[in-house]
C-alpha cells in the first residue's frame, strides 16, 4: 500500500508493507500528473514501513525512472535499510537527479528544501 501527497512542488510518498504493481502505477500516475502542472518535481519516498517489493515493480521503476529522470529534481529516500543504499547506489547509474538516503524525515525534507 502507498499514500501519496503534494505539497507545492514536492510529492511525499510513504510505503506500506509488500508494495505491488497496482500501487507503483499510482505512485506513476501522481507524478506525471505533479509534471504535467509543474513542469519538475522533487520526492520524498518513505520506504521505513515498506517489508518487501515484488519483482514487476523493480522493473516497472527502472523503465518509469530512466523515462522521466530529467523531469525529476532530488529524490531522498527514507530508510534504515543497507538495501535501500545499494538500491540507491544502482539507480544513479539510470539517472541524472540527485538522489540520497536518510534515516530520518527530517534530514531529507532539509536537504529537499535546500534545491
Amino acid at each position: 500500500m502507498i499514500t501519496v501527497e503534494h505539497q507545492d512542488d514536492l510529492t511525499i510518498v510513504g510505503v506500506f508493507g509488500e508494495l505491488v504493481l497496482a500501487d507503483y502505477r499510482q505512485f506513476e500516475q501522481e507524478v506525471l500528473q505533479q509534471l504535467q502542472t509543474l513542469g519538475r518535481v522533487n520526492l520524498l519516498i518513505d520506504l521505513r514501513a515498506m517489508l518487501a517489493y515484488t519483482l514487476d515493480v523493480a522493473l516497472e521503476d527502472v523503465k518509469f525512472t530512466r523515462g522521466h529522470a530529467a523531469a525529476v529534481g532530488r529524490i531522498a529516500i527514507v530508510s534504515d535499510r543497507v538495501w535501500a543504499k545499494w538500491t540507491v547506489f544502482l539507480s544513479q547509474l539510470f539517472i541524472n537527479s540527485e538522489l540520497r538516503v536518510f534515516d530520518a524525515e527530517t534530514a531529507a525534507r532539509d536537504w529537499l528544501a535546500e534545491s
